[in-house]
C-alpha cells in the first residue's frame, strides 16, 4: 500500500458499534447477517433475507429501524396485494373538485416486505422503479422517496408451499442475499434464556434511536473515499468474467454487480478501520453479493452443485493480487 494513507480516524474506526451493541442483546449468533446489513445500510443497498420461519429476520430489522431515527413500515406481502396498496392511489377529492395523492406504505425510510415471495410477479415488480431510482411514478407524476430509502425482503425457502420466485431484474437491485441459519445449540440456549427472561420481567423488545439519518449519510460518504488499488479492480473483474465463462454457469453477474461489489468491500474495509481494500474484503462480500444474480445450467443443478459451491470455485481459480 502506499506510504502516504492516512489511518482511519479513531472517531470513525467503529462507526455503527452504538447502533450493534443493543441489538446483540436480542440476536445471538446472527454476527454474519448482522454485519452483511450494516455494510448494506454504508452502501444504501438493498437487502434480501432468506430462512425458514422464526430465525429472527423480521426482528432483526424492526430493531436496526429501531435503532435510526426514521421512518419505518412494515407490509405483509400476501397473494391478493395488488401494487397499488403498497404504492399509493389516486382519490377523487370531492372538496377540491380534483384527483389527490394517496400514499401507501412504500413512502417511509426503511421499509420490510415481510414474506416477499408470496406475492405475484405483478405486485413484486411494483418495487422496481424505487429500488433503483428512490422514486415512484403514478400516472404520469413522479414522487421522490426519501435518499436513504432501504428495502429489506424476507422470504422463506422456495420449495415451501404458496412461493414464488422473484423476477431477475428485481433480485438483480438487490445488493445481498443473506441466508438465516438454524441457530447452534449454544445460541438456542442463550435465546432461550433471553426471551424467558424478558418474559418474566414483561419487556418490549426494543432499543432506542441512536442513529440520525444525516449520521448515515455521512458515514456513507466517508466509506465510499476509501482507495481501491488498480489490482483491487482488476481482481473483481476477473472474478465477474468467469461467472459468464463458467461450464456450470448459464447466466453470470451483471456490471452492476461488479460496481456494487467494490462499494460493498469499501463498505467492509471501513466498518474494519481501514481506509483502503483488500482481497478479503472483495472475498468476505462476494458470496451474498453473487448468489442470488447466477443462474446456475440444469446439468450442473443435476450433479448437486449450489450456487454457493460454484461462488467457492470461482475464488479457487482465481487467485488473489498480492
Amino acid at each position: 500500500m502506499s506510504s502516504n494513507m492516512n489511518p482511519v480516524p479513531a472517531t470513525v474506526r467503529h462507526p455503527l458499534e452504538p447502533l450493534v451493541k443493543p441489538i446483540q442483546q436480542w440476536l445471538f449468533g446472527l454476527e454474519e447477517p448482522m454485519q452483511l446489513s450494516l455494510i448494506a445500510l454504508l452502501c444504501g443497498g438493498h437487502v434480501l433475507y432468506e430462512g425458514p420461519p422464526g430465525t429472527a429476520k423480521t426482528m432483526m430489522v424492526k430493531l436496526i429501524a429501531q435503532s435510526m431515527t426514521c421512518p419505518f413500515k412494515r407490509v405483509q406481502f400476501t397473494p391478493d396485494l395488488m401494487p397499488a396498496d403498497i404504492i399509493g392511489t389516486n382519490i377523487f377529492n370531492q372538496e377540491k373538485h380534483a384527483f389527490q395523492f394517496n400514499p401507501g406504505p412504500l413512502f417511509t425510510t426503511f421499509l420490510l416486505a415481510d414474506e416477499i415471495n408470496r406475492a405475484p410477479a405483478k405486485t413484486q415488480s411494483a418495487l422496481l422503479e424505487c429500488m433503483q431510482e428512490r422514486q415512484v411514478t403514478v400516472d404520469g407524476t413522479e414522487y421522490p422517496l426519501s435518499s436513504v430509502f432501504t428495502v429489506f425482503a424476507t422470504q422463506n425457502p422456495l420449495e415451501q408451499e404458496g412461493t414464488y420466485p422473484l423476477p431477475e431484474a428485481q433480485l438483480d437491485r438487490f445488493l445481498f442475499k443473506i441466508i438465516f441459519p438454524y441457530p447452534t445449540r449454544a445460541s438456542e440456549i442463550d435465546i432461550l434464556k433471553r426471551h424467558h427472561h424478558q418474559e418474566a420481567q414483561s419487556q418490549d423488545i426494543k432499543v432506542q434511536p441512536v442513529l440520525r439519518e444525516a449520521d448515515l449519510l455521512a458515514l456513507r460518504s466517508q466509506a465510499n473515499r476509501l482507495e481501491v488499488q488498480d489490482s483491487i479492480i482488476g481482481y473483481v473483474a476477473d472474478l465477474v468474467e468467469q461467472t459468464r465463462e463458467h461450464p456450470g454457469i448459464a447466466v453470470g453477474a451483471s456490471p452492476r454487480a461488479a460496481i456494487l461489489w467494490i462499494k460493498a468491500a469499501k463498505a467492509n474495509a471501513f466498518l474494519e478501520g481501514r481506509d483502503y481494500v483488500i482481497p478479503d474484503d472483495i472475498k468476505r462480500v462476494g458470496k451474498p453479493l453473487l448468489r442470488h444474480r447466477l443462474i446456475l445450467l440444469p446439468q450442473a443443478e443435476l450433479e448437486g452443485r449450489t450456487v454457493d459451491n460454484v461462488i467457492d470455485e470461482l475464488f479457487l481459480k482465481i487467485k488473489p493480487p498480492r
